[in-house]
């Protein structure tokens, strides 16, 4: 374990987690965030759930409910203005929101003295926003993680912008007219390249390409482009089970495994190679290796 990169990823992680709480009420773009911890906007947010435990955006939820938390037992505060304050327009979603994280209502937490929050190891809302004994949680699961070199590939892909979950379509159209011209062969690779996050970007702007491998004879037409992907060294892990549950294994990968490896990631999407086909296989079967992009190790 590189213990120095280690250290240096934490280091700029922890800068991102002091900078919400200085922050916290502002709404900020994924690409402020990952300005300040010096990480490529396509891995902050995978970075940052890998070594935080929880995404961006629940992070910032959960720091704005326990200050709400804290305003309840310290001011005077109507229990409304609290919510606003945290971001919620309703007392009834405040209220949901609030007794998932603290167990009772916000009324009830105000009026019960012997009422506390009970938290688990990790970061939490102070008040005075500094960055003292500040620490991550530790640990993390082993995972097997292999380098590889991946030649430039020629692919022919349609993009979909709209929530993941609606991106068959894109495949659809993609397939059809490949397969209309035979150019689904045993030697075809499936790649999916997913460029944001669902956390942090509305669902409508959300951008995906699915792509397929092509000689040089293919060419563009209609919706159907062609772009060259890959080039240089990856960091590949398999995902077994739904698409749904990907965003586990880069956690894993980006946010345990490569502060470890000594490894910095290439400011470029990584590419999900789909090793079976979703229409023929049961959801916990789908086999997908993950292509993480890495700078030249020195």
């Amino acid at each position: 374990m590189k213990r120095s990169t280690q250290q240096e990823y934490t280091k700029r992680i922890l800068s991102v987690l002091v900078f919400i709480q200085k922050n916290l009420d502002d709404e900020r773009s994924l690409e402020e965030y990952a300005q300040v911890a010096h990480f490529s906007p396509y891995h902050f947010h995978r970075i940052f759930r890998g070594m935080v435990g929880e995404s961006l955006h629940e992070h910032i939820r959960r720091l704005r409910l326990e200050r709400a938390a804290t305003r309840l037992k310290r001011t005077d505060r109507s229990i409304i203005e609290v919510a606003l304050e945290a971001g919620y327009e309703t007392h009834e979603a405040f209220t949901r929101a609030f007794r998932s994280l603290c167990g009772c209502s916000p009324s009830r937490y105000r009026r019960d003295q012997s009422a506390t929050l009970a938290l688990s190891a990790g970061v939490h809302y102070r008040e005075d926003g500094s960055d003292h004994d500040l620490q991550l949680p530790v640990g993390g699961e082993s995972m097997e993680v292999r380098i590889e070199h991946v030649e430039p590939m020629r692919v022919a892909f349609v993009r979909h912008v709209g929530p993941y979950g609606e991106v068959e379509t894109a495949w659809e159209r993609l397939c059809l007219r490949l397969g209309k011209d035979g150019l689904l062969g045993l030697g075809t690779r499936f790649i999916g390249i997913c460029y944001d996050d669902p956390e942090v970007t509305s669902p409508e702007k959300i951008r995906y390409d699915a792509c397929v491998t092509v000689d040089s004879d293919f060419a563009a037409e209609d919706d159907v482009g062609v772009q060259t992907i890959g080039g240089g060294e990856y960091a590949v892990t398999t995902h077994v089970g739904p698409y749904s549950l990907l965003e586990q294994t880069y956690a894993k990968l980006l946010g345990q495994w490569l502060p470890r490896s000594g490894r910095e990631l290439r400011s470029e999407p990584s590419l999900e190679f789909y090793l079976n086909a979703p229409e023929s296989t049961d959801p916990e079967d789908l086999i997908t290796d993950i292509y993480a992009p890495l700078e030249p190790a020195y």
